[in-house]
């Protein structure tokens, strides 16, 4: 009897000591995870289960575990996915396959989000996002605007053109039937009544907006109206100059165009002006999209040779072909128009700088995607990154501009933006630390995409297999 007792007793401890070893689908251990919402860095474990973040634990913690498959990240830095924040997926029907062949190059660079701000193949895209969180395709999330809301003979193909009140209320019926998840506004022809009546009407609906702004309006009236989201700087920087409403009551008159608006502008930006400005979208949390890297590619055509980029082969003819505008433009353009360009370039830079340190959320954004010359999907995002740092941004808060505020900016921090429990397991092993050297974002050791694990050979195999004739 006391052999008996003794048998069941060693049987329901190891039974217990068996039920406290848990089983994940994937372990990351000795990893230094960087937190970026506070910047601590920490070795810790993170496991897996299910496309989830199931814990993340200290690497001293004695909890047992099993996995189906383990990563030792000694050495290595853990980080969430990158977000761009400002892709276009457009060009169309011809260019499908090109756009499509643009959604392993971002995986490729470690990017797991995608922020889609308006194009022409929004039926392709819907294809794309469902096929891509069934895990039938290689590629980011991709959250996108769908056509872009514009006025009367838009300048992008796929526009939906509003002249009136009932315009807008229809332009926002279709966008909410194909189910985007954002509204983009551009600002090419609308009027100014349509385009503040867009925001207001969009908000209504519980979107969220973001856009170009007509110089017609005001940045002020923009932000009253509800805007989330301002794409670009030329916009902050009307309303960082004493003379906004001078010329802005010069361009609804006809008597000034766009591009003779920037050196007016320029000229007279003013610090009390623009600390009003920044306090104004800090307290209404609007989000700036700086757009640096393609400002300062576009800036250069004139003196920059990329004929030996790399990128140039995972591009194809049809894509190449759509840089020739921008291309020529910057050749034709007069000496005095490429100073000022060169100029702004310079301006811009300081003004996101200006943005930062006053607490203004910025969002990284390539604006990659078929025109914009030069400017390729997935590296530029950290070419965007670098830019910033190097006109004064800490690495730290230039890469809070990614997933963090990118998942902000969306509403969807309950899923995304950080490495703790219960959020989307989309993550980036890197082989030293972006916090200390930014450009350690392009040294990617593998890719976690939800249920998906791509090595450091994998990601090249991706990269391989997106060349083009």
């Amino acid at each position: 009897m006391i052999r008996l007792f003794v048998f069941f007793l060693v049987f329901i401890l190891a039974s217990c000591k068996k039920e406290n070893v848990n089983t994940y689908d994937v372990a990351i251990t000795n990893a230094q995870v960087i937190h970026l919402e506070n910047g601590t860095v920490k070795n810790q474990n993170i496991f897996l289960v299910d496309g989830k973040i199931a814990a993340v634990q200290g690497v001293d913690s004695t909890q047992e575990f099993k996995a189906r498959t383990t990563i030792d990240a000694s050495g290595k830095y853990v980080m969430p996915g990158f977000w761009d924040n400002h892709i276009h997926l457009r060009g169309g029907d011809s260019l499908i396959g090109n756009n499509e062949n643009f959604l392993k190059l971002f995986i490729a660079n470690g990017i797991t989000t995608v922020r889609d701000a308006g194009g022409d193949l929004t039926h392709a895209v819907m294809n794309w996002k469902t096929k891509i969180a069934a895990g039938e395709l290689n590629g980011p999330t991709i959250f996108t605007a769908g056509p872009k809301i514009d006025g009367p003979n838009a300048s992008w193909a796929g526009s939906l053109e509003v002249e009136n009140e009932q315009d807008v209320l229809q332009a926002l019926d279709s966008l909410e039937a194909l189910g985007v998840d954002f509204v983009k506004i551009y600002d090419s022809r609308i009027s100014p009544e349509n385009y503040l009546k867009s925001i207001e009407e969009a908000k209504k609906r519980g979107f969220t907006v973001s856009g170009h702004m007509p110089f017609t309006v005001t940045l002020e009236e923009t932000v009253a109206a509800g805007m989330d989201g301002i794409e670009h700087l030329y916009y902050i920087m009307k309303g960082c100059a004493a003379n906004e409403a001078e010329v802005t009551e010069k361009l609804n008159k006809g008597e000034m165009g766009f591009w003779d608006a920037m050196p007016a502008l320029m000229g007279v930006y003013s610090d009390s002006t623009a600390q009003a400005t920044f306090s104004r979208l800090k307290q209404n949390d609007v989000f700036v999209v700086p757009t640096l890297y393609i400002g300062k590619t576009l800036s250069y055509l004139d003196e920059v040779d990329h004929s030996n980029d790399e990128y140039l082969g995972y591009m194809g003819r049809g894509i190449i072909k759509t840089y020739q505008g921008r291309i020529q433009s910057a050749l034709r353009a007069s000496e005095e128009s490429r100073k000022n360009r060169k100029q702004l370039d310079t301006f811009f830079g300081q003004l996101a700088k200006s943005l930062d340190s006053a607490g203004v959320q910025l969002l990284a954004g390539s604006d990659s995607g078929a025109y914009n010359s030069y400017t390729y999907p997935g590296i530029s995002l950290h070419q965007e990154l670098q830019t910033m740092v190097a006109n004064g941004i800490s690495p730290l808060n230039a890469l809070r501009t990614s997933a963090v505020n990118g998942a902000k900016f969306l509403n969807q921090t309950e899923d995304y933006g950080s490495i703790s429990e219960g959020k989307v397991s989309d993550l980036v092993i890197l082989e030293a630390n972006p916090l200390e050297n930014i450009e350690h974002t392009q040294n990617i050791h593998a890719v976690i995409k939800g249920r998906q694990v791509f090595s450091k050979n994998q990601l090249q195999e991706l990269l391989d297999s997106s060349k083009m004739d």
